[in-house]
This record gives C-alpha cells, structure tokens and sequence, in this order.
C-alpha cells in the first residue's frame, strides 16, 4: 500500500511571493480605477465648461460664463473665493475724470407735470467735490405717450468723491404712465413653474408698448428670499426680505415683506432679494461690513464693483441705479440722493447688470434692435454695459428681469396725459 503524499508547506518566500503579487493586482486595479475616475470627471467638466463658454445664457464674458457653469456645478464657494481675489487686485482706481460725453445730453425736457403724471425729480446731488455741469440732470429718453410725455429720465452722477473717473447710470420712471411687469427665466427662478406667462423672448404684441427693461436679482439660491408668480408661490417668501411687488393693474412697489405687504391678494409677483439697503429715505446702518449676509455671500459687501439696485420713491416713481465702482453703500447713497425712501440691491458684476430702453412708434411691433443701453459705448466707454437691448427678445435668455410699458390709455391720442 501506497502512502499518501503531502505537499510541503510553501515557503516563506513564496508566501511573500504571492502576497507581493496580489498586492501589485489590486494595486495596479485600484490605479486603473483611479484613472478612469479621474479621467471621467475630468472629462464630464471639460465638456460642460466647454459647452458653457459658448452659451450666451451664461453671460457675454468668458469670466462670466465660467462663473455661472462653476455655481451650476456645485463649486459656488471656489467662484466666490476666486471672485474675491480678483477684486481685491483689481479694485477701482482712485481719482480721475469722466470721458467727455459720460454725462449725457439732450436737454432736461418738460418740467411742468400734468393731472395723472408724476413731477418729473430734481437734479442729483453728486458727491464729487467738483461736478461736471451736467451731472446728475435728468433726460428724457425712450417712447413717449401718445400725448407726447416722457415716461422715463436718465441721469448720470459719479459713485462717491473718491472714484471720481467713474459714472453710473440712474433711471426714473413714471408709474402713472407706465405698468410693470416681471419676466420668469427657466434659470431664474427655475424651471418649476414652467411655462411661465412672461418669459422672454419678449413678444412682438408685448412689444408695442416696451419703453425699459431691466434685470432682476440674484441667483434664487443666493438671494436670500421667495418667488411668487403666475399665482404660485415657486419659493418659499422670507418675513423681513427686500421684495419688489408688481400688482394685476401694472403698478410696482418695493419694501419690506411683513412690514410694508402683508397679502398676495391682486398681486401678480413678487421677486424677493436680501435685505433693503435703504429704509426710512436712508442707507441702513451694517452697509460698510465687508461680509454681512443680509446682503449677500456672494460678493464682498466692500468692494467697488458692478452692481444695480431698485428704489421707489415717496409719490412710488420707481428709481434703477446701474454702473462700475460701487460698493453696496456707494449703491445705496445713490438710490437715497436720487428720492428713494426704499431701496434694494438687484444683480452684481457686469454680465448681468442691464438696463435698455426702447424707441419706435407707438402701437407698432419692434425686436430690440431700437433698444439703447443706459450706459453705452457712446457715453461710457469702457465702462459700458456688457449685454445688448436685444437679449430680452432672444430665446435664450433665461434669466428674470422686469419690463415698464406704456399703460394702455397712454397709446391712445387724445386720451393720454401731456407735459407741458
């Protein structure tokens, strides 16, 4: 009878052997993995940046776009970041004066108010210690009513007395002549309410009477606040945020939500947006914090760059402030010297701080083409506003923003107030 054989034992260095070689399989496996990981992230961000630098929703700038798809993308607080660092090395400059034509032109217009019409404000004060001549004095732009009343004025003042080449842009506009109304974007709020029954383009019947259109706020997750809209309340409102209100009959207000409304009844949006920057015919006190969230994270509150704010004054004309070099404080003191007893800040940086108006005859379609930046190449130079009249009128806008048309009775001679 045969005996069994038994294998040996293996050897201590064929153990260390085998161990070494699944050490090198899983190894090499985790490395493979890792790299197909890698290179798919990699992959799926270079495509999604590649298709956002070429998207025009995502803002005019390269900077812009890339911002945007960063937010998009879950990386708000790496743009923050980098944002402050490019404005605390590229901050305004101190000192200087305006380009020759950053003031305006063409005369102050009827002065005179008719019954129905708003008095048209007094001249901004500018803070310069030395202003130009036509500084702060308003100008009638756009369509007029039919019985030949100017709607809207521009006016145009330095930020403060020490970035003093720089100008901003202030509107005025009448809410007994004009009607407001707020446009939804896919983007912003969002597509849960889609379709909404304003959102661009604008449209040609819509068309007829646009004198101005505007942007709206921030990033609905930035803004601190609600969206109400075509009867639905899409975010929730915030007690105590600043909030724009547009009523059924085309009237527009702004306040405090819970202290100046109260109700959605005959209401037909409200678009919330931090807390007010002027209350009472003054700036709020906190203004000059660098980073208090009343007023946003997204931005230091200090630094001097491109922002836009909303204001209504005490007979509830409606004032836009827009242009370079403001800090939040700077935004609001401008708001405050052009009448407004409450104020807000809208949009920031210059993407998406935007205010046209609109010419052509009354009652006849246009498409934007008629449209004129507040601050123009004309007027501003480089300090221009990025985005043209005509992104309100395109498919692919997808953000909201406010449009101030003619109230029907002013398209009708005979009927129409007129300024004298």
């Amino acid at each position: 009878m045969v005996s069994p054989r038994h294998s040996a034992a293996p050897s201590p260095r064929r153990r260390r052997a085998r161990r070494h070689s699944r050490a090198v399989f899983y190894w090499r496996r985790l490395v493979v993995l890792s790299s197909v990981s890698l290179v798919s992230v990699v992959g799926y961000y270079g495509v999604t940046l590649n298709q956002a630098l070429h998207d025009p929703s995502y803002g005019v700038s390269a900077m812009a776009r890339g911002a945007e798809w960063g937010r998009n993308e879950g990386l708000g607080g790496l743009v923050t970041w980098f944002e402050n660092i490019y404005n605390k090395f590229n901050g305004a400059k101190v000192g200087g004066t305006p380009g020759g034509n950053a003031f305006g032109g063409g005369g102050t217009g009827p002065t005179k108010t008719p019954h129905g019409a708003l008095p048209v404000p007094a001249r901004i004060v500018s803070p310069a210690a030395h202003p130009a001549a036509d500084e702060g004095v308003w100008h009638p732009v756009a369509r007029y009513t039919a019985g030949g009343v100017p709607a809207v004025y521009q006016a145009f003042v330095r930020p403060d007395a020490i970035h003093t080449s720089y100008v901003v842009g202030v509107a005025w506009m009448d809410t007994k002549l004009l009607r407001a109304t707020l446009y939804s974007g896919s983007q912003i709020p969002g597509p849960k309410g889609l379709p909404y029954r304003h959102t661009a383009p604008i449209t040609a019947v819509d068309s007829r009477s646009l004198v101005a259109a505007f942007n709206a706020g921030f990033r609905m997750q930035d803004a601190q606040g609600g969206y109400f809209t075509d009867g639905k309340i899409l975010i929730p409102l915030r007690k105590g945020a600043a909030s724009v209100v547009t009523y059924k009959n085309g009237d527009i207000s702004l306040g405090q939500w819970g202290r100046d409304f109260h109700s959605l009844a005959n209401v037909a949006s409200v678009r919330q947006n931090l807390d007010l920057i002027v209350d009472g015919g003054q700036a709020v006190a906190g203004l000059n914090q660098q980073n208090n969230v009343r007023w946003g994270k997204v931005t230091g509150n200090t630094f001097n760059v491109w922002r836009s704010g909303l204001g209504v004054t005490a007979n509830g004309a409606i004032v836009y402030v827009g242009g370079p070099a403001l800090s939040i404080a700077d935004l609001a003191n401008t708001l405050v010297r052009a009448g407004a007893v409450r104020g807000m800040e809208m949009d920031m940086n210059t993407d998406w701080v935007v205010y046209a108006t609109y010419t052509g005859a009354l009652n006849r379609a246009i498409n934007g083409s008629t449209g004129v930046d507040m601050l123009n190449a004309a007027n501003a130079g480089s300090n221009a506003m990025l985005e043209r009249p005509t992104a309100f009128f395109a498919n692919w806008w997808t953000r909201d923003f406010y449009t101030m048309s003619l109230r029907p009775k002013e398209l009708v001679a005979g009927t129409a107030s007129t300024r004298k």
